[in-house]
């Protein structure tokens, strides 16, 4: 009788000399593996991995005896935390009312047609992920966008373009 693997496959066991997985272990330790150390435990984690990954989740929820629907529901319900791995850059195209009505949608769907991705989206190359954000506080400046920390303003959809591909991701083009 032949076996498949299903989706529920045992957990390996973290490598010993990972020091991500021996820093993951200390935070759990420090919170005494109590379950409603969740969300500090997962801060780490991702702090620790860049995104939380399968393994991840599921080495937290065995680490704090929860069940791995609650350990995924907790990570996909806030923002601050990423199921997949971000790009070498950053992209967040504010769409709070000010910078909506001042352009906003137009940058967004400019850099869509750009990268070819969606907002919440990498690049296959792993180069720009493109995030929204529903206000950046940088009103006065409107239409911002965030690009690798720096807030940038009193854009163009050309002009947020043109700074993408300073970075050096320059999709489509000859």
């Amino acid at each position: 009788m032949a076996t498949t693997a299903t989706s529920e496959t045992p957990r390996a066991k973290p490598p010993q000399s990972d020091p991500r997985h021996k820093r993951l272990d200390m935070a759990m330790k420090r919170h005494q593996y109590r379950p409603d150390a969740l969300i500090e435990v997962l801060h780490v984690a991702q702090e620790v991995f860049g995104y939380l990954e399968e393994e991840v989740l599921t080495h937290v929820a065995h680490g704090l005896k929860l069940p791995l629907s609650k350990v995924y529901g907790v990570a996909t319900f806030y923002h601050l935390f990423s199921l997949k791995p971000s790009g070498a850059h950053s992209c967040v195209v504010c769409m709070g009312t000010a910078c909506y009505v001042k352009g906003s949608g137009q940058i967004l769907d400019g850099l869509r047609t750009e990268l070819g991705i969606e907002a919440g989206e990498t690049t296959a190359d792993g180069q720009v992920s493109l995030t929204v954000a529903r206000c950046l506080g940088a009103c006065g400046i409107a239409p911002a966008i965030v690009l690798d920390g720096a807030v940038l303003g009193k854009l163009e959809p050309a002009a947020a373009i043109a700074q993408v591909q300073a970075l050096g991701h320059n999709p489509g083009f000859s």
